[in-house]
């Protein structure tokens, strides 16, 4: 997965294979900068109390995909590495993008600026 920023909105690239897990049709997927509410590098809470639809999970691999939880809807790309980004959103259809990233500290920076 790659992160870019361009034109005051968040890029993440999937490669086809983030794509397939996710169950993602959309290689690109852009998100206005101004619609990016809080950027965490904390471990998220993640519940029991979870519907996946779609998307795929194995238990301490990889979560991917689409998950309804009790704050809404929300994206998970994560696997088992610590390096944990949060996105929350506002004015999306996803409340939370939750992803695993090796330079999540940098994106952090670069997302909470201006």
């Amino acid at each position: 997965m790659q992160l870019n920023i361009v034109n005051d909105q968040l890029q993440i690239e999937f490669t086809w294979k983030e794509q397939l897990l996710a169950v993602r049709f959309q290689k690109l997927w852009l998100i206005p900068l101004a619609h990016i509410k809080q950027v965490t590098a904390a471990k998220p809470q993640s519940s029991w109390k979870e519907l996946r639809t779609p998307g795929s999970m194995i238990p301490g691999i990889i979560k991917a995909g689409t998950y309804y939880t009790e704050s809404g809807k929300e994206f998970w790309y994560v696997n088992r590495d610590t390096n944990y980004l949060t996105i929350e959103l506002e004015n999306e259809s996803y409340k939370r993008i939750i992803l695993t990233i090796e330079n999540n500290n940098y994106w952090q920076q670069q997302l909470t600026q201006g």
